[in-house]
């Protein structure tokens, strides 16, 4: 893989579900160690491309690559190990209510170590589950909770700490900032930051925050019926020169997006 490669290639993704098309011939490169920033309206095929990606949805056609390898040609096992190295940020948490905070942390490095024979025992996994937690700025002492005694900001940070936890190489987080006040928000994205600089993954972002799009994205497309209409520098979401995307990014009821709604 050279330098030029990108982290992630993906070329003419398509994903229908009937005959609703969600994704029509997505193209995207996402360069290794940056920060790739995907906004759209509810409905635009944010989630499913990630689910994509991850093997959680199958596509219908297109090439999903990651350091120059085609994932969907991959067999079952190769491509499970491919997704091993993908930590994700949920929307909500998706925190186990049934496990304390500390095992929902170290879920992904118990399983990942079952599989493969490798299995930390639980002190070790507690330990590295305390580490963690104390780089997303929470006490160790926490891990003791249950994911109910949380704040929504607590569980956020829960929720990235179980993401970064086995150092992946590539980072997805589904709207992070969803349900959190200003300040908790712009707290949540100066973490996802300095983990995703610390780890020097590569990462891909979904959110209809334009702040935090802003602050943690290197670059940025968007969205818009199945298809990537603009890409771009993330600094320039707010005066992109696309009417859409100015739109949206601006929050303007008229424009062509409204004019297409009223149709």
């Amino acid at each position: 893989m050279t330098q030029t490669t990108p982290k992630i290639r993906i070329r003419g993704l398509r994903k229908a579900f009937g005959p609703k098309v969600v994704l029509d011939g997505i193209d995207l490169d996402v360069m290794p160690g940056t920060s790739m920033v995907i906004i759209g309206g509810s409905g635009s095929g944010k989630s499913v491309l990630l689910r994509c990606i991850l093997g959680l949805i199958p596509a219908d056609a297109g090439t999903i690559e990651i350091d120059g390898v085609d994932v969907l040609s991959l067999p079952t096992r190769r491509r499970e190990a491919v997704i091993e190295t993908i930590g994700m940020l949920f929307q909500n948490g998706a925190l186990f209510d049934s496990l304390s905070v500390w095992e929902n942390v170290a879920f992904g490095l118990l399983a990942a170590g079952r599989r493969h024979g490798k299995r930390p025992s639980r002190a070790e996994a507690r330990a590295t589950a305390g580490r963690v937690l104390e780089q997303v700025g929470l006490d160790p002492s926490v891990g003791a909770l249950s994911p109910s005694e949380l704040s929504g900001g607590m569980q956020k940070r829960v929720g990235l700490a179980r993401a970064i936890a086995g150092q992946p190489d590539i980072l997805f987080f589904d709207e992070p900032t969803t349900g959190l006040d200003p300040i908790m928000g712009a707290v949540i994205d100066g973490l996802i930051v300095d983990c995703v600089r610390k780890l020097g993954s590569t990462a891909i972002a979904i959110t209809h925050d334009m702040a935090s799009a802003q602050r943690i994205g290197d670059q940025a497309a968007m969205l818009y019926k199945g298809k990537l209409i603009w890409q771009g520098p993330a600094t320039s979401l707010l005066n992109s020169g696309n009417p859409m995307v100015d739109q949206f990014t601006h929050g303007r009821r008229e424009g062509p997006i409204s004019m297409e709604l009223r149709r």
